[in-house]
């Protein structure tokens, strides 16, 4: 398992767009990919889940992977986290 703490940059949070982004890549590696946000964790890989998780601009979270791939994952993630998510 490693996990990582990003900030979301998003000036709107995590609305429909970055979630559904944050979902599709999420989706391309085998491991077990949560995050943990406040009181609550939230999988990545579900479009619902993340957009439940109510994640603003300036939030914390902390990404969790878990899996054959859990660094590839977790690298790629946080890039995309920090590069915007396509905003």
């Amino acid at each position: 398992m490693v996990s990582q703490k990003v900030v979301i940059k998003n000036p709107t949070g995590l609305h429909l767009s970055p979630a559904g982004l944050l979902c599709k890549e999420a989706m391309q590696f085998k491991s077990l990919i949560t995050f943990k946000v406040k009181d609550s964790v939230a999988n990545a890989k579900s479009v619902l889940s993340v957009l439940g998780a109510c994640v603003k601009c300036g939030d914390e979270i902390e990404l969790v992977c878990e899996g054959e791939d859990e660094e590839a994952a977790l690298t790629a993630l946080v890039s995309s986290i920090e590069s915007g998510l396509g905003e």
